[in-house]
């Protein structure tokens, strides 16, 4: 028996089964979360996109406070605002409509006591 010389390859198959491969992950891809924190912001008349880049505060419907997309409590939050820098730093609050207005002061009285100016509220229109 003759041993066949192999110097070629079949590249059919492997094309189907790349272009099957790239239907799964685009279909897949499509039903993939955001990876946003879900709030129902409050609605305004006015609205202007922010200019720089913000840290962001997010304050849930139960009173939760994220930073930068983590859970945090309120001391870890006051410790984590004492180490940025007030006159740099632009701090952008989410706060839920249906969130306790508490929470929203308690947020505003630790960026004001700690010397912050750049204090955007997100809005939807």
């Amino acid at each position: 028996m003759r041993v066949k010389k192999f110097d070629q390859i079949n590249v059919l198959p492997f094309i189907d089964i790349m272009l099957v491969l790239l239907v799964v992950v685009l279909t897949t891809a499509s039903f993939v979360a955001k990876g946003t924190i879900p709030v129902d912001l409050p609605e305004a008349s006015s609205k202007k996109a922010p200019t720089q880049k913000m840290k962001s505060i997010v304050i849930k419907s139960d009173g939760e406070i994220y930073f930068e997309d983590k859970k945090v409590k309120k001391g870890e939050l006051k410790r984590i605002l004492s180490k940025l820098n007030p006159k740099e730093d632009a701090i952008l609050i989410k706060s839920d409509a249906k969130s306790r207005f508490q929470s929203f002061v308690m947020v505003i009285d630790m960026l004001k006591s700690d010397g912050f100016k750049k204090i955007s509220i997100e809005t939807k229109q």
